[in-house]
């Protein structure tokens, strides 16, 4: 499988080459995944103190990540000032159970949240790397919730939220990925040091690293819904094999529910498809979700510019016309707090979701998914017409839905009132009350039985 990174952000597995699990128990955890349709996506770590994208930077191939880059030339001593980042990061306004409740209030399902990017410093307590928001080197490691992953873990659980366990497959600070003095120079790219067949000792270190870390997560904190993978390349036909299948088949004897999502590798271990900044153009009919920042970038950026509701719930319904979910990135202030105006734009669309998330949680592919503006979702004999509308855009008092099948019942989510309408060859043509014409909510759904 081609491992395409431009920017940072991985290409797709194309849907022909899915490979569909044959474990029943993970046939069925698909399922689920599929019904789940909205993940809240957190990128937090030291890096989150510089309002740049994390982990990136770091690497000399990667030009884009230094824009903003303004206070250092030399890339030797940016990279030691990275790394130290550790030991000034301290959200003391970090509140899990507040950033939990309003996951849950605005309709999040499952929580992808990063224990390790690329930089490899840990956001849990492992035992493999002094690199972790525990060591006394971290002014946060003396606060009651240090072990940020444990924390946020608990509480989402606490509130019904599945969790996703965003894990990086390279580690640019681990002593067996970048090391100095091999092939070529450390942070040449995104790449290990070393050609592992070369130098079997050290991938086979690596290797051995990152299964104890994956376990680590998997044994100590609760019950984990995906294995989420990051670095698609580092897989097999990149020469960079780390004997996934042996430890995703360890983890699985610890929880057999675990979906795995190994990013633009294919193979039996990308359970589902991951578009990154980018929403497909097509309906596609395997498991899938759309990876998307409410903002310019994974991690808090000042002065950044967020999607404002509209968008998101515009966004939403085309992932899920298409049968996808949609992960929303928020990226936490370097205090632990959720910025302010990103929560305001996410109970925008949470407040969408209370009145018509009916015709989005739940649901499947139609075999029409769009025609014109109009949208389509499927649930239990229900076909949903949903309208996204642009600002100042006014809603008519006449609505043409086209629809193949035969209709006796549409009704607008949030009435209950089921609506006049005139069949014709091709449709329905549905009149609308007077209170909705001419306003301009983000998106009308109609409901057709």
């Amino acid at each position: 499988m081609e491992d395409m990174i431009v920017n940072g952000c991985h290409s797709y597995s194309p849907e022909e080459s899915y490979v569909e699990p044959k474990d029943p128990i993970i046939k069925e955890r698909l399922e689920w995944f599929r019904d789940q349709k909205l993940a809240l996506m957190m990128h937090f770590g030291p890096y989150s103190q510089i309002g740049l994208t994390p982990s990136w930077p770091l690497s000399e191939a990667a030009d884009w990540a230094r824009e903003g880059l303004d206070w250092e030339d030399d890339l030797d001593t940016f990279r030691k000032q990275y790394f130290d980042l550790n030991k000034s990061f301290n959200p003391v306004r970090f509140q899990p159970e507040k950033w939990a409740e309003l996951a849950a209030e605005i309709g999040f399902k499952y929580l992808i949240f990063t224990t390790k990017h690329h930089d490899g410093f840990c956001m849990y307590d492992t035992k493999y790397s002094d690199y972790k928001i525990t060591s006394s080197d971290c002014p946060f490691s003396n606060h009651k919730y240090s072990d940020i992953v444990r924390a946020v873990f608990d509480a989402f659980r606490e509130k019904g939220i599945a969790i996703a366990a965003y894990f990086s497959k390279p580690d640019w600070h681990c002593p067996w990925f970048w090391v100095a003095g091999m092939d070529i120079p450390v942070g040449f790219n995104h790449r290990p040091t070393y050609d592992p067949k070369k130098y079997p000792e050290l991938w086979e270190k690596f290797t051995e690293f990152t299964h104890n870390q994956i376990m680590e997560l998997v044994e100590n904190y609760g019950k984990i819904d995906i294995l989420w993978l990051d670095g698609g390349q580092v897989n097999p036909a990149k020469g960079l094999d780390i004997r996934l299948n042996e430890v995703v088949a360890k983890a699985r004897r610890v929880q057999p529910w675990l979906i795995t999502a190994d990013r633009t590798v294919g193979g039996e271990n990308e359970n589902y498809i991951t578009p990154e900044q980018c929403i497909p153009d097509k309906a596609i009919r395997v498991p899938w979700e759309s990876n998307l920042t409410i903002g310019k970038d994974w991690s808090y950026t000042y002065s950044d510019a967020y999607k404002s509701s509209r968008a998101l719930v515009r966004m939403l319904i085309e992932v899920v016309s298409r049968g996808g979910n949609l992960a929303i990135n928020v990226g936490p202030q370097p205090d632990g707090e959720l910025p302010a105006e990103a929560l305001k734009e996410l109970k925008g669309l949470g407040d969408w979701l209370k009145v018509n998330g009916e015709a989005i949680f739940g649901t499947r592919v139609c075999e029409i998914t769009q025609s014109e503006n109009i949208m389509f979702t499927q649930k239990d004999g229900t076909l949903y017409a949903i309208i996204p509308l642009a600002e100042g855009e006014l809603i008519e008092n006449v609505i043409f839905i086209p629809t193949g099948k035969e209709v006796t019942e549409v009704v607008c989510l949030g009435s209950g009132v089921p609506l006049k309408f005139k069949k014709t060859p091709n449709g329905v043509s549905v009149t609308l009350p007077g209170e909705l014409v001419g306003s301009n909510p983000y998106a009308i759904v109609f409901s057709l039985k």
